[in-house]
């Protein structure tokens, strides 16, 4: 009798242990994904209070802290949605679904990270950043749950997520945001996620509702709209911002507050191109995907940087 009994792993895996567990719940913390969380420094670069001790460590501090709260939200969705993944031809390997994280493992650790760092924050940080990051929490678990299954507001909890990155450096710092900032960020944000989910959409034509069953309530024509409303709002709003008259004359050699316009609008049009194609996929790739977009993004950031020093 024990000569047929069936050795362990022959038709389930073996309890993960050890360093394969970790692996698991790194893999399915998304490390690809932690540089969005880079955003943190967007609103202190842009008040050009960025290279100080201080802000220097409390932006590290609030980046880990994001960090861990995104991780939370991925470990926490991929224990839920551990059943259906298994039965999805890519995402049947996460790690979650094949099994080299137990579910309660990856409940427990998301839950964990998930009250650590707002308590973190809300011992070292200003009280904004504690509430902010609550509030992340508390839009991404329901988006989790079911947001991201309601039209046009699945749209709207991705970008806002964008611009809490974005927003959580200036309140960490104590730096007042400007309208011009919002404006730019929450556009610029909801042009490349349109962007994405009209690539989704072209893409996984006729099969959309295997992978991601909200893509086929939208049409292409609608997300292309969404996205190309979004590119001119964002570029119209970062116009303001570098030709309005309300800021100093500059002293440098050249106006490179008027001159970085010529370096973003670019970048969006490049930008278009891959969405126009439908192969705009998470941004991150895209831009470091393409060498032209990463040389004019590299531009427009000098170009932003002396304008923000030359003020």
């Amino acid at each position: 009798m024990t000569l047929l009994r069936e050795r362990p792993g022959r038709h389930e895996s073996a309890p993960p242990r050890g360093r394969g567990l970790l692996r698991g719940l790194l893999r399915t913390a998304r490390p690809k994904q932690w540089v969005k969380n880079v955003l943190v420094i967007a609103a202190p670069a842009a008040a050009g209070e960025l290279f100080s001790a201080r802000a220097l460590t409390r932006l590290a501090l609030v980046f880990v802290l994001f960090t861990a709260c995104a991780a939370a939200v991925y470990l926490v969705n991929d224990a839920r949605d551990a059943e259906a993944d298994r039965a999805h031809p890519t995402k049947c390997r996460r790690p979650v679904a094949a099994g080299q994280v137990p579910v309660p493992v990856a409940y427990a650790t998301g839950i964990t990270l998930g009250v650590l760092a707002p308590a973190v924050a809300a011992r070292l940080c200003p009280p904004e950043v504690a509430a902010l990051l609550t509030a992340y929490l508390g839009m991404q678990l329901a988006y989790c749950l079911s947001l991201k299954h309601v039209l046009v507001v699945d749209l709207v909890v991705v970008t806002t997520g964008f611009v809490m990155r974005a927003v959580i450096g200036g309140l960490a710092l104590g730096i007042p945001l400007s309208r011009w900032f919002l404006i730019t960020t929450g556009f610029g944000a909801l042009f490349m996620v349109a962007a994405k989910r009209y690539s989704e959409a072209v893409q996984l034509a006729g099969t959309q509702g295997a992978t991601r069953p909200l893509l086929t309530e939208y049409t292409t024509g609608y997300l292309r709209f969404v996205w190309q409303l979004a590119a001119g709002v964002a570029v119209l709003g970062y116009c303001l911002w570098a030709l309005g008259e309300s800021g100093a004359p500059h002293t440098g050699v050249l106006p490179w507050r008027e001159l970085s316009v010529v370096a973003f609008v670019l970048a969006v049009l490049r930008y278009a191109v891959f969405a126009d194609r439908g192969s705009a996929g998470e941004p991150e790739d895209v831009v470091l995907g393409d060498r032209a977009l990463a040389l004019i993004g590299v531009l427009w950031v000098a170009m932003y940087a002396l304008a923000v020093a030359d003020r």
